[in-house]
């Protein structure tokens, strides 16, 4: 099965949505998109409430944006040292075997829950959109955090059995600790990729097009109050 490839490089968190969105709702076939780094951001998922999920006035403090995305899933923060992988294909698929799949593409990680752990820290986390015809599956992972970005976030009411009510700095890991640069890590996802598919490299420019095409957008930026 054939797989494009599509490369980006400090491409905002929002301008990476909407190509999402654009490659889902338009598009057609297997895509796999990677990037590297984005201006921080917070990113909550369609039906997260800021006032439960964010302190506010420290993100507005910090300059931070707050936007929602087209899927579902937790909140997540985001800036120049987070690493961002996207499948999107064809056909009908479910959670928990989707989840997996993708784990099996990352080196050294494992799932754990719903979370993309190395040992007991979270590295990463994940969230879905699923339709009767395609389906797109989002990753973002820590290379590097800023410890007062992360403080922005409030504690989630559900957390995973083991997290076991540690703090956001306690709960989460760094890729980097682990790997010798980002260039080697994707260069092992890709590796694992070209196992399973036959990747195709594609340009900005040759999505252009799909972004054209009328669809639904629903990723949006909360205006602070």
């Amino acid at each position: 099965m054939n797989c494009n490839l599509l490369e980006l490089h400090n491409c905002s968190i929002e301008a990476q949505l909407r190509i999402e969105e654009a490659l889902l709702r338009a598009g057609r076939g297997m895509w796999c998109l990677m990037n590297r780094g984005t201006p921080p951001a917070i990113v909550m998922g369609i039906s997260g409430k800021v006032e439960e999920l964010v302190h506010r006035e420290k993100a507005q403090a910090l300059g931070l944006p707050i936007l929602k995305r087209f899927s579902g899933g937790g909140t997540v923060v985001v800036d120049e040292n987070t690493l961002f992988v996207t499948f999107i294909g064809d056909g009908k698929r479910f959670p928990e075997p989707l989840m997996r799949w993708s784990a099996e593409l990352f080196p050294l990680i494992e799932l754990r829950e719903n979370d993309y752990v190395i040992g007991e820290r979270k590295v990463g986390g994940n969230a879905q959109y699923l339709r009767k015809e395609r389906w797109l599956h989002h990753t973002s992972l820590l290379w590097d955090y800023s410890a007062d970005h992360m403080n922005c976030l409030q504690m989630p009411r559900r957390t995973p059995l083991y997290r076991n009510e540690r703090s956001h700095l306690d709960f989460i890991g760094k890729l980097k600790e682990h790997f010798a640069d980002e260039a080697a890590f994707f260069s092992q996802v890709r590796e694992r990729l070209q196992e399973r598919f036959v990747l195709r490299p594609v340009s900005f420019q040759e999505i252009e097009p799909i972004l054209a095409i009328p669809h639904r957008q629903s990723t949006t930026v909360v205006p602070f109050l």
